[in-house]
């Protein structure tokens, strides 16, 4: 009883001295795994790529407000003599972190730890971005002699997936991030917005630089293609026509 209370004055003592953190509502994809699951469960690498589940993740700050939205399909690489490959599975997936004014987190983790996924989202003057991504994959051995092994990796101090605030990232095309020599982590497709969510949906888009690419780059060279032709059938009639004109002259 007194290890109960002790335990829920620290969460409040946390909540008071961390200025604009709230403690936060996890929310789950489903429902928990069976208990002998969190202890046994682990991630079987792959051979071949496959195209990574769809998850939908949310969390909420004890207001009942969302304050981080993503969808997106995630897939650990781990290179290590050969290229192997783990989707995540959201039904698998326990969601958690905290909410704050500035600093929010959005924790993806895989029964018993076996996997996890943890995005921390800055909001700076009018926009908002991933400013530190870790995490870590203990998988099954490839093989029956194969020593256990845990692969991590973190990126900090960037500027991922900047948006406008009250605005999602949208992107389509796969983002391949390096997380360290070993391991890679790509998300595709992803979508993502902190902070400010009006009535807990996304915001307008704002779409990514390699979607931007795809879709815009065929019109240009469709249109210079078209340029040229015209060019060319121009130039062929204006070069036909003068040489009529000078067989009329003689």
């Amino acid at each position: 009883m007194l290890r109960g209370l002790s335990g829920r004055w620290g969460l409040f003592l946390l909540a008071a001295l961390i200025p604009g953190v709230q403690l936060q509502s996890s929310y789950n994809s489903v429902s928990p795994a069976p208990g002998s699951e969190q202890n046994n469960f682990h991630p079987v690498l792959q051979p071949t790529e496959a195209t990574p589940q769809l998850g939908k993740y949310k969390l909420e700050g004890l207001d009942g407000k969302i304050c981080i939205k993503a969808t997106m399909g995630v897939e650990f690489i781990v290179i290590e003599k050969k290229t192997w490959y783990y989707s995540l599975d959201p039904t698998r997936v326990t969601t958690s972190g905290y909410c704050g004014k500035e600093v929010a987190v959005l924790s993806l983790t895989l029964p018993g730890n076996s996997a996890s996924l943890q995005l921390t989202f800055k909001k700076e003057n009018k926009v908002f971005y991933i400013t530190k991504l870790t995490s870590h994959l203990s998988p099954l051995p490839v093989c029956p002699k194969c020593a256990n092994k845990t692969f991590s990796g973190i990126m900090d101090h960037d500027k991922l997936f900047k948006s406008e605030n009250g605005r999602s990232f949208n992107c389509k095309s796969e983002s391949l991030l390096l997380m360290s020599s070993e391991l890679r982590i790509k998300l595709v497709p992803l979508q993502f917005q902190a902070f400010t969510l009006l009535n807990g949906r996304y915001g307008k888009e704002v779409e990514c630089w390699a979607d931007f690419n795809k879709r815009v780059i065929p019109i240009i060279v469709g249109a210079t293609v078209v340029g040229l032709l015209l060019i060319a059938v121009l130039t062929f009639l204006l070069i036909k026509d003068r040489r009529r004109q000078g067989y009329e002259e003689l």
